[in-house]
């Protein structure tokens, strides 16, 4: 079965195309801001533009013509509603045109499908950690659970808004990364964690306030060591409550060097494995969507175009699992 994917929660327009061997290919374009944040309007009007120069390029990247594709995936939630609405038009343009499935998948979930296809997790502990969403996840009795999540930022949204404050572009990750490399001094500041869940606004603030004072080196490493600490703190916690012997860390924010370092660490003194996608499947991209598609379009689960409007707050744990 072939299945294209469409991507477009956020900044991010990307299509894939997948089947059950192989990754047929994985095309994106990504919204860059001249400054502040993804603006909506700007962003949708981006994947509007770019659109058929992606479609396009993908026909020319598979070897097979996209008439034989048998079902069309899209991003039906969470994400920016604008951004939203622009993939789920070219996804029933697409899906009418081929007489094709329609299949919304929620974003969250796929990117564990393609952390789960990428890699040799089976049912792991996931932390999910992305300029939208930090959470961590689980499929237990039938349904996959938020066992703790962010109670307000989420951890790539923080990034980027402690790297606009030391005047770096969107996205911010990779230049703190690139700063926090350079030393290896921190300072006391608010730790992050609120039992199983995370709290970032506190602590984004006050390195905030603390640019200036400090050295930019030592605040982008005294944010990463604070927040990726409680972030796997959490996640070890939530691998201890279910005996779970894999940890799987995807989202844009798993492609930090630092982050990994510390899951790694953390499973192997739990006699754990850590698993991480490839960097190309941590960021959004339509072959985490057409995977997603895939193995719930193999489960007998469509959408109904009068079914297919999107839920910007579409949440993991209200996904009705049909294919596990």
């Amino acid at each position: 079965m072939k299945v294209l994917g469409i991507e477009s929660t956020a900044h991010t327009l990307g299509i894939g195309v997948v089947d059950e061997d192989e990754i047929h290919c994985n095309v994106k374009s990504m919204f860059e801001p001249d400054e502040g944040g993804i603006h909506p309007r700007e962003a949708s009007e981006h994947h509007y533009q770019k659109a058929l120069q992606i479609i396009n390029e993908v026909d020319q990247k598979t070897e097979f013509e996209l008439s034989e594709i048998d079902a069309v995936a899209f991003s039906q939630g969470p994400g920016i509603q604008q951004c939203l609405e622009i993939g789920v038009v070219i996804a029933r343009t697409l899906a009418l045109k081929y007489s094709a499935e329609l299949i919304g998948v929620n974003h969250c979930l796929a990117h564990i499908s393609i952390g789960t296809r990428t890699t040799e997790a089976e049912n792991p502990t996931t932390l999910y950690v992305s300029g939208g969403n930090t959470q961590i996840v689980e499929f237990r009795s039938g349904r996959y659970r938020v066992i703790g999540e962010t109670l307000d930022t989420a951890l790539g949204n923080a990034l980027d808004k402690l790297a606009r404050k030391l005047s770096y572009p969107h996205p911010g990750g990779p230049e703190i990364e690139k700063l926090a490399e350079k030393t290896d001094e921190i300072i006391e500041t608010t730790y992050p964690i609120k039992g199983m869940d995370l709290s970032y606004s506190g602590l984004v603030t006050d390195m905030e306030r603390k640019v200036g004072d400090e050295k930019d080196e030592v605040v982008a490493n005294t944010f990463q060591e604070y927040a990726y600490s409680a972030a796997v703190e959490a996640l070890e916690r939530a691998m201890a409550q279910s005996q779970s012997s894999e940890a799987l860390l995807t989202g844009g924010v798993a492609m930090n060097t630092r982050l990994r370092e510390m899951v790694t660490k953390m499973c192997e003194e739990r006699g754990a494995k850590a698993y991480f996608p490839p960097p190309e499947y941590c960021m959004d991209n339509g072959t985490m969507i057409a995977h997603q598609g895939l193995i719930q379009a193999k489960a007998g689960d469509r959408t109904e175009i009068e079914d297919s409007q999107v839920d910007p707050n579409w949440r993991p744990d209200e996904v009705k699992v049909s294919w596990i």
